[in-house]
């Protein structure tokens, strides 16, 4: 099939489409309902068919002959330090930390919480949770305890599994102190804390329930997988940026192992036995879905690396990684690029190692601006995709579909919606528009395998949220439009567009243009008050090192720019020149808390924030 008559068959027959890709999978009961939906409306894949996980991820490969293949390789040059588990491996220690939470009580649908750094234990951790049916919510290593604590609350977990601490480039974090704070904090108790202590900090484990997990670990029994309902939970994950009650989006076992198998393949044409590397962070859905579930339900490789782009120890780290482990795609945020480009203008560094494996780069978690697709593009003689797919999907939206039809690449362009995603384009009437109409995008109902079928304990909050704003669609909270050849261009959240004197501007666009001067490493335009025009673009750009200009004139320069693209309406004038900008962990600029540090509005310092010293930064740099 081509791409064309794989999206049709999505459509026209979503049950015959996801059924024929349920196969790819080794079930312990093949589903027979493919598609139901429960007493509030639901959709829900494959009810009624039993599997494990954690057994199509591990075990399955064990019994087909790649016992003896690499599954992770964990790299971590904070730490000196280098480790390859095979299948075999990877499945003895899954399944012995497995019967440690089992004595510790842990019955299929208890919820269990991994607060822990990128080492393989946390892959581990995971994959037991799912191996005797249990659920985990993984949260962030050294989020703020009173973070922790409204996850505890939420989920409600029998036990955390954590370590001593995480490590970054100039600092250790330790991670015992900030779990029994959260602790204190929470109303609900966790029978146990296990903890794996990392020689940079041991933690003290004199708390009642705390626990060594090399201890109790050897001291267990290698547990059998669980087999669970297509419909029991795998995980639940919290939405970065949350403030207040926590929103869990839930991940049901069945839909997910299928569209992960189906998405290796189709998406990022990776075959069993080749090194997939997804530099993130477990903490994200994209760590989740990409550095541990998809590509062991594929039979690939996965590295596991603690690092950064640059700094561990230089803007080469990225490409030392693919060339000592012939990686034969890459999948990150264009902001680990833009920090690269950043460091290194020239790309110096790519230069120095053998990168002869690899045949793809993949970027996702904001949109791909056409500066840094153009930066890469120099770079490398490659495809360079940008895909979009959000924490409630656990999987792209759209995409070049490279496993079925490579498809010609357009800047800023996320190419076209994957199968088994009806994407329209709605105004705020949901109505649909016509091609190149900006507006709102939504998704048609029933979402495919693996996108959330609720919030953990609170449907209400889920219909609210997703499904009532356009009956019978998703509504994915961002802007964009398709154009004529049906390539979708995601312009960002739809509060991302700002009114100026009664003209709707898109910020995402504003972005692009800064992003063309030849001075700006990254930047961001976000929409500050005015009593005449409501609102106006303010820009803030952080200049690439060695850069040589002189910043009044980049200033003035990226005025010109703007009136000449988008024109005197824009109303374009100013641009702060900063250091760093506010970030989440992973990545993503934090907008919102721009515009009211802009504003001098009140503001929560969010929880997700890389280093909050930044918003003092930015305060001293406004005019």
């Amino acid at each position: 099939m081509n791409y064309q008559q794989e999206l049709d068959a999505s459509k026209n027959d979503p049950e015959g489409f996801w059924k024929e890709k349920s196969e790819d999978l080794k079930w312990f009961q093949p589903p027979q309902k493919v598609l139901t939906q429960d007493e509030e409306g639901i959709h829900h894949w494959f009810a009624d068919g039993e599997m494990n996980t954690a057994y199509m991820a591990l075990d399955y490969h064990v019994e087909n002959g790649r016992a003896d293949q690499a599954a992770l390789i964990y790299d971590s040059p904070v730490t000196n330090t280098k480790k390859t588990y095979s299948y075999r491996e990877l499945r003895d220690e899954v399944a012995q930390t497995a019967g440690m939470l089992k004595d510790l009580g842990v019955e299929k649908g208890d919820r269990v919480i991994v607060y822990m750094p990128m080492i393989p234990q946390a892959a581990v951790a995971m994959l037991a949770c799912a191996r005797i049916g249990a659920i985990h919510s993984v949260v962030f290593g050294g989020f703020a305890a009173p973070e922790l604590a409204v996850r505890i609350d939420d989920a409600s977990p029998k036990v955390i599994l954590s370590a001593s601490c995480g490590i970054e480039i100039k600092r250790v974090i330790e991670y015992k102190p900030l779990i029994d704070n959260a602790i204190k904090i929470a109303k609900h108790t966790p029978k146990n804390v296990v903890v794996y202590q990392r020689p940079e900090a041991v933690a003290d484990l004199s708390q009642d329930g705390d626990l060594d997990w090399v201890e109790v670990v050897s001291k267990a029994k290698a547990a059998p997988c669980t087999p669970v309902k297509g419909t029991d939970l795998l995980y639940i994950l919290y939405t970065s940026g949350t403030t207040g009650k926590p929103k869990g989006v839930v991940r049901e076992n069945g839909g997910h192992a299928v569209a992960m198998k189906y998405s290796m393949s189709a998406i990022y044409d990776m075959k069993p036995g080749e090194v997939f590397w997804s530099a993130s962070d477990v903490g994200w859905v994209v760590g989740h879905s990409y550095i541990v579930y998809a590509p062991l339900l594929q039979g690939c490789t996965t590295v596991f690396f603690e690092g950064k782009p640059i700094m561990t120890p230089d803007a080469g780290a990225f490409w030392r990684v693919i060339s000592d482990y012939k990686v034969k795609a890459l999948f990150t945020a264009p902001t680990a690029f833009r920090a690269i480009k950043k460091e290194d203008p020239n790309g110096d560094f790519i230069k120095q190692y053998d990168l002869s494996s690899l045949k793809t780069l993949f970027a996702a978690g904001e949109r791909l601006d056409p500066p840094t697709y153009e930066w890469l593009n120099e770079q490398f003689d490659l495809p360079i995709i940008d895909h979009w797919w959000q924490t409630e999907t656990g999987w792209a939206i759209s995409a070049n579909m490279l496993g079925i039809e490579k498809m010609p690449i357009k800047p800023g362009s996320s190419t076209v919606p994957v199968p088994g995603f009806n994407v329209s384009i709605l105004d705020d009437n949901g109505q649909e528009v016509a091609a190149n109409q900006q507006g709102n995008i939504a998704i048609k109902l029933p979402l495919p395998p693996s996108c959330l079928t609720t919030v953990w304990g609170d449907m209400d909050r889920f219909k609210a949220g997703y499904l009532e704003t356009f009956p019978g669609y998703y509504v994915s909270g961002d802007g964009g439009y398709i154009d004529d050849d049906g390539y979708l261009f995601v312009m960002g959240r739809t509060d991302d567009v700002i009114n100026v004197s009664g003209h709707r501007l898109s910020t995402g666009e504003m972005e692009e243009i800064i992003g063309t001067h030849p001075a700006v490493a990254e930047c961001a335009v976000i929409g500050r008050n005015d009593n005449l025009k409501g609102q106006m673009p303010l820009g803030f750009a952080i200049l690439k090192s060695g850069a040589e200009f002189d910043q009044a004139d980049i200033k003035q320069a990226l005025v010109q720019l703007m009136r000449e693209k988008i024109g005197a309406v824009a109303c374009y004038k100013d641009t702060v020149i900063v250091e760093r900008l506010p970030k989440t962990r992973s990545g993503k600029i934090l907008r919102k808390t721009l515009r009211q540090l802009v504003d001098g509005e009140d503001y929560v310092v969010p929880s997700t924030i890389d280093d909050p010293a930044i918003l003092d930064e930015i305060q001293q740099a406004l005019p």
